[in-house]
Order: C-alpha cells, then structure tokens, then sequence
C-alpha cells in the first residue's frame, strides 16, 4: 500500500512554493507519493485572461485532470484500490470548499489535510464548509495515522510557507507558458471545467 497526497491546482505556473510546500507535506504525512493535479481552469475564479495554455501548465507540475475533483478522485481508487489517498488543499482553497460538485462525497471519499497560505489560515477554520466538517478535525499530532482513518476527516497541517505566489510571477512574465515546449507547440489541451 503507498501512501499518496494529491494536490490539486491551476499551476499557473508550478513553482518552488507548490515545490517546498509539497515536500514538506510529504514529511508531515509520511507520504510515499504526491501527486500534483493540473486543471483546465477554476470555475468559481472570475475569468481567465492570464490563464496559461492548458498543455503549458500541465508540463510545468507533468499530471493530468478530468472534469471535476469528485470524477478524478472515483477514478483514481478505482484504478489504484491498494492504496491510499489524501487530499490537500490549501487554506485558501477551503473558503470555496462547500461550492464544488460533490463536495461532501469528496470529504467522505478520503481524509483531507489543509496546506496553510499566508493571510488565509483563520479564514479556513471559519469556512462554511467547516460548519459541517467541523466535528471530523483530527489533531496535527495524529497526522502521519491518516491512513487509518475513516473519512471524513481534516486536519490542518502548520508548515513553513513561501511567499512565491503564482499571481505575482504571472504579473512580472505573462508568456512564461512561451517559454515551455508545449507551449511553443500552440497545443491547449483545455478539456473541460474542473473544481
């Protein structure tokens, strides 16, 4: 059995922050694996102007999507029944929890560990979602027992941050995605609308 953090996101682009923040992850929650999902686009985000090609960011974290979290996460315990899976999310992405499809079946699919971002962590425990979640929160110190719980189930991991933000690179080099070799291709590869 291996033990597997998926993180999902836009990587608009990847950079070391999704990088430290995942290795650090990985030693929270003796993860064997961390799997990084790179989606088409956020449906609950406003517009997408300075969205990169999809085919440019998926080179950039080198995973793939389906439509929704709910359908990639059936498909993935489907496909791997022998291990076992947690999602992480970070603090920001909480806030929106409680608008995506299926969010209760993804809670209750498999545990949920919470990245913290600078500005957002307070935000989080006060989510709506958390309303509902609120009596499944597991204590830090019982993060590396995730696979033997039963979902659902959330933890709030305290880790060190970077404050690389994908926003800000966007900001200083919009064509970063130019620079890729699917992104010299033309290829967009969007799919679909994801959570």
């Amino acid at each position: 059995m291996r033990r597997i953090g998926l993180l999902g996101g836009s990587f608009n682009p990847a950079h070391e922050g999704h990088r430290q923040l995942s290795l650090a992850a990985m030693e929270a929650l003796a993860l064997d694996e961390l799997w990084w999902l790179v989606s088409p686009g956020n449906p609950l985000k406003e517009g997408s102007h300075d969205m990169a090609p999809y085919a440019a960011r998926l080179e950039s974290a080198r995973e793939a999507e389906t439509r929704y979290t709910i359908d990639t996460l059936r498909a993935l315990m489907r496909g791997f029944p022998d291990d076992r899976f947690i999602w992480l999310m970070g603090a920001d992405t909480v806030a929106e929890f409680h608008r995506w499809k299926d969010w209760r079946d993804v809670a209750q699919l498999l545990p949920i560990a919470v990245l913290p971002r600078p500005g957002y962590d307070d935000d989080a425990r006060a989510a709506r979602a958390m309303g509902w979640l609120s009596g499944f929160v597991r204590p830090e110190s019982q993060a590396k027992n995730w696979a033997e719980w039963s979902p659902p189930a959330i933890l709030f991991l305290r880790l060190p941050t970077n404050a690389v933000s994908a926003t800000a690179l966007r900001a200083l080099d919009p064509n970063w995605h130019r620079r890729t070799r699917s992104g010299r291709s033309g290829s967009s590869g969007d799919r679909g609308t994801p959570t």
